[in-house]
């Protein structure tokens, strides 16, 4: 039981938050995803997601230019960010190849989602030196778990 002075204490942090609609914004993405698939071309549909990211990237940085934020951009920042561009481009085909190919959402987000997840966490584990816990290697024999009874049925 926690008691009434360790509830005060305990905050959420931000990135928690953060993280949280950005799993949303996921969710909600593989679902038009799968409406639209077989409604439009791939090419079509990855020139639709461009045009939106295109469109919120430049409101967002005149929003911030408008407010006197100082915009910066090392050229090693601006290398990553276009493999991040390229990746989500590459989910985004993955998508919409995927969804079009008949899959079941409830299969084949999980299995993407979490197959993503493990891929990413080796990427921590390995080159950015995070440490490696129990807790982590049993929520990761979990994932494994989850993502064989999803697919298995």
């Amino acid at each position: 039981m926690v008691a009434d002075s360790e509830l005060r204490t305990m905050t959420i942090q931000p990135w928690v938050i953060y993280a949280s609609f950005a799993a949303l914004f996921l969710a909600l993405a593989d679902s038009f995803a799968k409406f639209a698939s077989g409604r439009l071309s791939n090419s079509v549909a990855l020139l639709v997601y461009g045009a939106c990211t295109f469109a919120t990237g430049l409101t967002w940085v005149l929003i911030q230019y408008a407010r006197g934020v100082v915009l910066s951009a090392q050229p090693v920042g601006v290398l990553y960010a276009l493999g991040v561009g390229v990746c989500f481009s590459g989910v985004t085909v993955g998508l919409y190849l995927t969804f079009g190919a008949g899959a079941p959402i409830s299969v084949a987000s999980p299995l993407i989602r979490l197959g993503g997840l493990v891929v990413a966490s080796v990427v921590g584990l390995t080159i950015l030196r995070e440490p490696l816990t129990l807790r982590y290697v049993a929520g990761m024999c979990l994932v494994f778990g989850g993502l064989y009874l999803i697919v298995a049925r």
